[in-house]
């Protein structure tokens, strides 16, 4: 048995964004300069990047790294203390009040499950547990275990009460919020870096990617990759130039478990409690808020790439590319003249 955990970031492709011309200013902003301020951590279980194109702003890049700490203090399913841990200590006892940002981004994740139908639930933690895919302790669950989890995974029974702040799960339930909080938490210092004057930067954790504002060297934009699937963060398939916005990738190949030969990825069905079974290799959203690309990422994965598409022209703002089995790349009506295939090894489907 052998399990991998591959936690580079999302290629936001370098060779663009080293600026050629001459220093900007942004409108009402700071000036934009050529050689970004960046620092890189490890947290949130990933390789965090986070890059301000604005001079003499190390203090706010502190305060940046700062608020991701603290957001996964509150947020971590097994931090000792954090409001997911408290909540799932206290399943079927009692509510818990909660950090107002917990509460927030718990309620998004609901509105989520619903929109989803289910697909998406953050309740998915008692057989997450079960799995642990991307840890040392990573393992295949039997079928008796999993079907003994099944009943405690339904989003329908988290209970908010917004007048307290305070939330409650049953028996059984364990809440794990790593599907949609790195897109919350991205979307936070997006707006922490607004409220200094910051307009051009880039967020990175691991697979979130948010870009304030346009690329100093291109007007088009920040030109980001997407990620082929079956190498390591970095390798693309093609690209897109974005202008602030958010892009979320989600694949089979950042987390799985080996066993008797068989791959077994991080991407579980909340209906069976395995992981889903598709054509789908890799998807990549688009979309102006990184919680909602990140919540996404999971449902258009367990969607698959038929229905995922018809669930993409529901919403406003929204794109994606898919990525199946073989090698085939389905780019949603948005992207379909923005979208630059640059790997030979892949090919575009015409859906």
């Amino acid at each position: 048995m052998r399990w991998k955990w591959l936690a580079l970031p999302l290629l936001v492709c370098m060779l663009f964004l080293v600026a050629c011309q001459p220093k900007q200013v942004a409108k009402d902003g700071l000036p934009i300069v050529e050689k970004p301020l960046t620092r890189t951590e490890t947290l949130l279980h990933t390789v965090v990047q986070i890059s301000i194109y604005h001079k003499e702003q190390e203090e706010t890049l502190e305060e940046g790294i700062a608020y991701v700490k603290e957001m996964e203090r509150l947020l971590s399913t097994n931090l000792e203390g954090s409001d997911i841990y408290r909540i799932n200590q206290a399943a079927g006892k009692e509510a818990v009040k909660v950090d107002p940002r917990t509460f927030e981004l718990i309620e998004r994740a609901l509105e989520m499950g619903e929109k989803s139908q289910g697909r998406f639930d953050v309740s998915i933690g008692a057989v997450n547990n079960l799995w642990k895919i991307g840890s040392e302790d990573a393992r295949k669950p039997s079928d008796a275990e999993i079907k003994a989890a099944l009943p405690h995974i339904h989003y329908q029974d988290v209970q908010l009460d917004k007048k307290n702040q305070t939330v409650a799960v049953k028996e059984g339930m364990v809440l794990e919020l790593g599907a949609i909080s790195k897109g919350y938490i991205a979307d936070g210092l997006k707006k922490l870096f607004a409220e200094k004057g910051i307009t051009t930067a880039i967020i990175n954790l691991g697979g979130n990617v948010v870009v304030m504002g346009a690329s100093p060297a291109h007007k088009e934009g920040w030109k980001v990759g997407v990620q082929d699937p079956d190498q390591v963060r970095g390798t693309v398939v093609g690209s897109v130039y974005v202008v602030d916005g958010s892009v979320v990738t989600s694949g089979i190949y950042e987390r799985y478990l080996e066993v008797d030969g068989v791959i077994y990825h991080h991407i579980l069905d909340p209906a069976t409690g395995y992981p889903v079974e598709n054509t789908i290799s890799g998807v990549t959203v688009f979309t102006k808020t990184s919680t909602q690309g990140d919540a996404l990422s999971t449902t258009l994965f367990l969607l698959g790439i038929d229905k995922g598409m018809e669930f993409i022209d529901q919403l406003d703002g929204v794109e994606a590319v898919f990525i199946d089995k073989d090698r085939g790349v389905h780019v949603s009506k948005g992207l379909k003249d923005r979208f630059e295939l640059s790997n030979e090894e892949y090919h575009l489907v015409n859906d």
